[in-house]
């Protein structure tokens, strides 16, 4: 069953300058070591690749209906892929406590994220489902 549903479109050009006018201080306080890394990787798409995962933060606190209140901060939100390069959400802190109250008993949540970009814009969207207990996700 769907338990929660969450989009958010995001502009490349507003998160660059929030990088040019607060450098570092903006990244590290709102994205994961990983997350920064893998746009360190790549210096000329650098705001996008974070501008997608600005979207993605948005779109699961949207999901799980609290928006960054309630203990959900953005940093308790990150991007990673799997071996397929699929993207996915860790979480921790609030966001996966927020996570578990949701998550009705007997269930497991299992969060779908994709995300695109085309300049100047990027997007995002969240699907969490909550699967029985010892289905396969």
């Amino acid at each position: 069953m769907i338990i929660g549903l969450g989009s958010d479109l995001c502009s490349i050009e507003r998160i660059q300058a929030s990088l040019d006018r607060f450098g570092a201080r903006f990244e590290e306080r709102v994205f994961t070591a990983a997350e920064r890394a893998r746009a360190g990787r790549r210096p000329f798409t650098k705001a996008g690749t974070l501008a997608k995962r600005f979207a993605a933060k948005e779109a699961f606190s949207k999901a799980v209906g609290t928006g960054f209140r309630r203990g959900v901060f953005m940093r308790d939100i990150g991007v990673v892929n799997a071996a397929s390069g699929q993207p996915t959400l860790a979480l921790t802190g609030g966001a996966a406590a927020r996570l578990d109250a949701i998550t009705p008993r007997g269930h497991v949540a299992h969060v779908h994220l994709t995300m695109t970009d085309d300049h100047p814009w990027a997007q995002a969207f969240v699907v969490i489902e909550a699967l029985p207990e010892g289905s396969a996700p």
